[in-house]
């Protein structure tokens, strides 16, 4: 009973965001706003075409209709904090609402590392061996992978918060981020976290290595299979249906890496804030802008759309 008392003395936490001038705090509530609103209609917009859409009814935009909705959680689930706390006078979290938010952050970023490395082995089958496309990536197939990607994310991130929160909070209470994330937490822990930083490091290494390596292997085949195609215009054709894949990875991954596969110790925590701007704001804003404009596709799609509601 004594040890449950220690470890939640702190009952709230405290946000110190991204600046303490209101005149900052109140340019950025706008600037996020307007990102949020953004990220939200975007991806909003890709789920309807994917789903009114017949020629889109295939394993790849199956997949990105789940990152789309996956975008909308995860910013979902930090911006509505970060922008209350930039115009309100009390910047504070409960401890039962962080480990919530701390939870719910933490899963879906392990699932968008997971979806991005499905989404790779995807376009490998899908131009590496293209007679068995249908049949290797049947809709069984594509439920089961994104099914995968969800749970084995949901209960990672069980794991490393109950580790997290099994840690005695006894002061300070002061959160130098804007919004509950395992790393800033951790560093008010009132005890050695070094075992629950190598969980979390070992936890990083499984849910984003391993599917960045998936990644890696599937498009340096992709690579000798399109080199050896001997059509300009396959090859084109090829690697345009990665393009919007490979941006996309590449602004997730280098920030998500660089934030949690490397010692907490040597971490600039200013750095890290501006770090999880762009991968809990910034990337799901971006990923509908991504896949609508490098996309022939989604945009023939999306101008088919609009002709209808035109005409």
């Amino acid at each position: 009973m004594d040890h449950m008392k220690i470890n939640f003395t702190v009952t709230e936490f405290v946000f110190l965001g991204l600046s303490s001038d209101p005149k900052v705090q109140l340019v950025l509530f706008f600037v996020f706003l307007f990102f949020y609103m953004l990220s939200v209609v975007g991806n909003i917009i890709i789920i309807t075409i994917i789903q009114i859409e017949p020629r889109l009814k295939t394993p790849m935009y199956f997949f990105l209709a789940n990152l789309s909705f996956l975008d909308i959680c995860y910013t979902s689930t930090n911006v509505p904090q970060m922008l209350s706390n930039m115009v309100g006078s009390k910047k504070t979290i409960p401890f039962a609402s962080c480990a919530t938010q701390m939870y719910f952050s933490l899963s879906f970023g392990m699932i968008e590392c997971v979806l991005l490395g499905v989404m790779a082995y995807d376009r490998y089958v899908a131009i590496c061996h293209p007679l068995h496309y249908t049949v290797i990536m049947d809709q069984n197939t594509c439920v089961q992978l994104a099914a995968i990607s969800w749970s084995s994310s949901f209960l990672s991130s069980m794991v490393i918060n109950v580790l997290t929160l099994s840690l005695p909070y006894c002061g300070p209470n002061v959160l130098n981020h804007f919004f509950c994330e395992v790393p800033s937490v951790l560093r008010l822990a009132c005890t050695d976290t070094s075992l629950t930083e190598l969980v979390v490091f070992v936890f990083s290494i499984i849910i984003v290595f391993i599917p960045f390596l998936l990644i890696i292997v599937s498009y340096a085949r992709i690579l000798l299979s399109v080199l050896r195609m001997r059509s300009a215009s396959g090859r084109h054709k090829a690697l345009s249906t990665c393009a919007s894949h490979l941006t996309v990875v590449t602004l997730f991954y280098g920030t998500a890496i660089f934030m949690y596969m490397r010692p907490q110790s040597k971490s600039s925590r200013a750095g890290g804030k501006v770090i999880a701007v762009f991968y809990t704001v910034i990337t799901p804003m971006l990923n509908p802008l991504i896949y609508s404009l490098r996309n022939q596709d989604v945009k023939g799609s999306l101008r088919r759309a609009i002709t209808k509601q035109k005409t």
